[in-house]
């Protein structure tokens, strides 16, 4: 009741001329531009192709205004909200941002000092990466980390909103969020912050994938979806209750029996999901250590059936989970791993050199060679011929290195370059 009655007071006393957030958003099916409005009424969605009311996602309530939404035409260039121009889907996307894990984390014991740009980097992150000019962006979850009050004369998130409200989603993703917004259409990938006993039911009524309903209980898994790029099919898939060290054999078939319909699309597939199933993480003694022993399952129970760990079409890993930059290359028919974790929230520290990581359970998978690079960070993947370049980024936009994903050929997966790579 205490979560409830904050969040109900800061969302009462919020100004009424407040911004207004309104983006694209990638769907099972196409496009949807959806918006957070105080008005009473869903506003008109204006395109070049005609000019449609957007209809009601989710009624206002205690804690949330009207949400609304409507499809993107297919093949509409020019959109509009109001005053608001927003960015119409490219076809086939040439410049791809990856981020993930941004909120400001409050909960127990863990405090960040939301109020400090330098510990909590995500606001000025997100102007920076906008400026690059993506053609699409890729939020890989953990989007709401304000879990808790802010400590009484705690200075550095003084003034912070927490719980599951529109206030707290406004402060730690939409306004901050707002430059990404305006850049480019964006896939949002479930993250373990957005299971239903945490953020969960917020996040289905402001960015889940599917219709929401108001009187279903929140859902606590929903299907993959995917993003067809022209020559590329991004696989979208909800890994929010794939527990690492608690093996979930139910979701487990759940997983492997997806990974049956992803061997059906058609190469090159990106998976897109949260929570890496063979990342790294830092062990005793610095040695790295990981793996997801749900996800691993999964793949165990796909090879099992005449598949493999991983379906074939399926060249790229994008995970984030874990708070840090990763690039791992495997010595099995495994694709390589992407982990893009360190958006904003508290990072940390992985070893270097992952190569020798030890995984958890007997799946089989070594690491064949693989790094990290620490401090806050974004990605922008850019195509170029037989692959893609992946510049990394600090928080203000400024380069820290490059690395190279090479497609995979008839007789070897792809594999991922990063030479010289500043860490």
């Amino acid at each position: 009741m205490k979560k409830f009655v904050f969040g109900f007071l800061l969302f009462a006393s919020l100004p009424t001329q407040a911004a207004e957030p309104a983006w694209v958003q990638a769907v099972a099916g196409g496009y949807e531009v959806r918006v957070v409005t105080g008005a009473a009424q869903c506003p008109v969605l204006h395109t070049d192709k005609s000019a449609v009311t957007m209809t009601v996602r989710a009624k206002a309530d205690a804690n949330f205004p009207l949400v609304c939404g409507a499809p993107v035409p297919v093949g509409a260039l020019s959109l509009r909200i109001l005053d608001t121009p927003l960015p119409a889907p490219v076809a086939q996307p040439q410049r791809i941002l990856v981020l993930g894990d941004t909120g400001c984390r409050i909960k127990g014991a863990a405090v960040q000092a939301c109020n400090d740009p330098a510990r909590w980097p995500f606001p000025a992150l997100a102007i920076a990466a906008a400026k690059l000019k993506p053609d699409l962006v890729i939020h890989v979850g953990d989007y709401l980390y304000r879990e808790g009050a802010c400590p009484a004369g705690n200075q550095g998130c003084a003034g912070s909103p927490w719980g599951d409200n529109w206030t707290t989603w406004q402060a730690d993703f939409f306004s901050p969020a707002a430059p990404l917004f305006q850049a480019a259409p964006i896939v949002l990938a479930r993250g373990n912050h957005e299971v239903c006993s945490r953020s969960g039911p917020g996040w289905l009524r402001l960015q889940g994938p599917i219709p929401f309903n108001a009187q279903a209980s929140c859902i606590a898994h929903l299907p993959a979806f995917t993003v067809n790029l022209a020559g590329l099919t991004l696989a979208v898939m909800d890994d929010a209750t794939a527990e690492e060290i608690d093996l979930d054999r139910d979701m487990a078939q759940v997983y492997a029996t997806e990974f049956a319909g992803l061997a059906q699309l058609p190469a090159p597939v990106w998976l897109v999901h949260h929570r890496p199933i063979w990342g790294a993480d830092n062990g005793p003694l610095g040695i790295p250590v990981g793996g997801n022993l749900t996800w691993m399952e999964a793949s165990r129970i796909s090879a099992s059936k005449g598949g493999s760990l991983i379906p074939h079409p399926v060249e790229l890993m994008l995970s984030g989970h874990i708070h840090t930059f990763e690039a791992i290359n495997f010595e099995q028919d495994v694709p390589p791993q992407l982990v893009a974790g360190n958006g904003g929230t508290n990072l940390e520290v992985t070893p270097r050199n992952l190569r020798g990581t030890q995984f958890l359970g007997h799946s089989g998978v070594t690491v064949a060679d693989g790094l990290s690079v620490g401090g806050f960070g974004f990605l922008l993947m850019t195509r170029a011929p037989g692959g893609w370049t992946i510049d990394l980024y600090d928080p203000l936009g400024q380069p820290k290195g490059q690395c190279r994903f090479i497609a995979p050929t008839a007789r070897k997966v792809g594999r991922l370059d990063c030479p010289g790579l500043k860490s």
